[in-house]
């Protein structure tokens, strides 16, 4: 005569039936834990994943189990497009706002270098809010670590910045666009400007060049077009091209625009120093004058300042706005692979019954669920890539003029994106997996 169970062997039962599966669940999630986490590692790990899936009989039982379900998926294309189609739009959404904080960055970025600096007054956060008086400007033009040229001058120039109205090529409202005065040693210490069309300015005169960037986002600024400087009219003479954040300007003489601007003294001291490591000297010396209240960066450190607080807002925006559209994605997801394993329960306690264990179930669903973020990922990061990248747009610099940048879908920027694609699929298929699996055998077989 048999014994009654007793609540001991009872959950111990349910233990042991539901160990394989939590198992499961965990080695899962440290699998693509780690793909988010430290993309880096998963090479080997994909790699034994991959091993563990073509050599052993639980591997092999759980790639069948997903082809029968992948094959499934042209009879529920409507409800397997809500996942794709949810996750695609997460992830080009994040991909497109990370792309415009990347152009943004790089473009200010671009324009630093660690062998030239930037001499502001102390405590000037942009070179708009800064001021220099022309004895102030000689000292810091004569201070050790500044790079000379062959007649033994030094390779610096003090510059104007000032800001002019201009309208806009697409609104026609007026904008403001930046414009610096430069001195002739500007050429050697931005090696990278160069002219594209027409001419360089003459010193003396009331005549500018513009940026290339600055020219597609302005009306006005065309070769032989006038601008209106503290009601002096200047004349476009050149186009200059920089890749960078200079793009976005209109130079002119220094002495000039100090001129009509009835100025006394300038913005800024940019120089080129004799090496990187002589940006201490340089320091040192100019703070070591009492005559002098100023603050030396390399223009790579300033410009990085510069790009650092709009950078992280649109990041986090960006972030934020995925985060919210990756609740959705992961519900509809959940909704998908819930009804799917539903619809395959019969189908799945028959494979139990045959002895396919709790695992390969497990693996299989979310196989399943991962191929259709993966095909999600990829369209979305697909679709942001042919729309955005390279694309010009303008936006407010800390000194409230229009920087012209283009948007930069990174391959890194693309990874990121499936790796979102990833996550959200895993969340989204991971508790309809392990549902499938703990399902009684003869409870399944019971359902419609």
């Amino acid at each position: 005569m048999s014994e009654r169970p007793t609540a001991y062997s009872i959950a111990l039962t349910r233990m042991r039936s539901t160990l394989p599966t939590v198992s499961a669940g965990l080695a899962i999630a440290a699998f693509f834990g780690t793909w988010i986490l430290a993309p880096r590692l998963m090479i080997p790990v994909a790699l034994i994943f991959v091993g563990w899936l073509a050599l052993t009989r639980t591997g092999r039982q759980a790639l069948a189990v997903a082809r029968v379900g992948l094959s499934t998926v042209p009879e529920r294309l409507g409800a397997t497009s809500v996942v794709v189609v949810g996750i695609a739009g997460v992830v080009g959404v994040l991909v497109a706002l990370q792309a415009m904080a990347a152009g943004f960055e790089a473009t200010l970025s671009g324009a630093g270098s660690d062998d030239t600096a930037l001499v502001l007054r102390a405590a000037a956060n942009a070179e708009l809010s800064s001021a220099l008086d022309r004895p102030s400007t000689t000292l810091i033009i004569q201070a050790p670590g500044i790079k000379r040229d062959a007649n033994d001058r030094p390779v610096a120039s003090a510059e104007v910045v000032v800001v002019a109205s201009v309208p806009k090529r697409t609104t026609g409202t007026d904008a403001n666009l930046e414009v610096r005065g430069v001195g002739p040693a500007a050429w050697q210490i931005r090696p990278q400007v160069r002219i594209v069309e027409g001419r360089r300015f003459r010193a003396g005169l009331r005549e500018l060049i513009v940026g290339r960037g600055a020219l597609q986002q302005f009306s006005g600024v065309e070769i032989g077009d006038s601008i209106v400087l503290n009601n002096q009219n200047w004349y476009i003479v050149g186009v200059f091209a920089s890749d960078d954040t200079h793009e976005s300007e209109v130079w002119g003489d220094a002495e000039s625009i100090a001129a009509a601007y009835r100025r006394n003294g300038f913005q800024s001291v940019a120089v080129r120093l004799t090496e990187p490591a002589a940006i201490e000297r340089l320091r040192t010396a100019l703070s070591a004058d009492p005559r002098l209240r100023v603050e030396v960066q390399t223009t790579r450190e300033y410009y990085g300042k510069q790009s650092e607080r709009l950078t992280r807002v649109i990041r986090a925006v960006g972030i934020g706005i995925a985060v919210m559209m990756a609740l959705g994605a992961v519900f509809g997801a959940l909704n998908t692979m819930y009804a799917a394993v539903a619809s395959r329960a019969r189908e799945i306690a028959t494979l139990r019954a045959l002895g396919f264990t709790g695992l390969p179930v497990v693996v299989a669903v979310m196989l399943e669920t991962m191929a259709l973020a993966c095909a999600g990922g990829i369209l979305g990061a697909g679709i942001a890539w042919a729309l955005f990248h390279g694309f010009t747009v303008s936006t407010l610099g800390s000194n409230f003029s229009q920087v012209v940048f283009q948007f930069q879908v990174t391959p890194e920027l693309l990874i990121r994106g499936l790796q979102w694609a990833l996550g959200i699929g895993f969340i989204g298929g991971i508790f309809p997996a392990l549902r499938a699996a703990r399902l009684p055998v003869t409870t399944a077989l019971r359902e419609s």
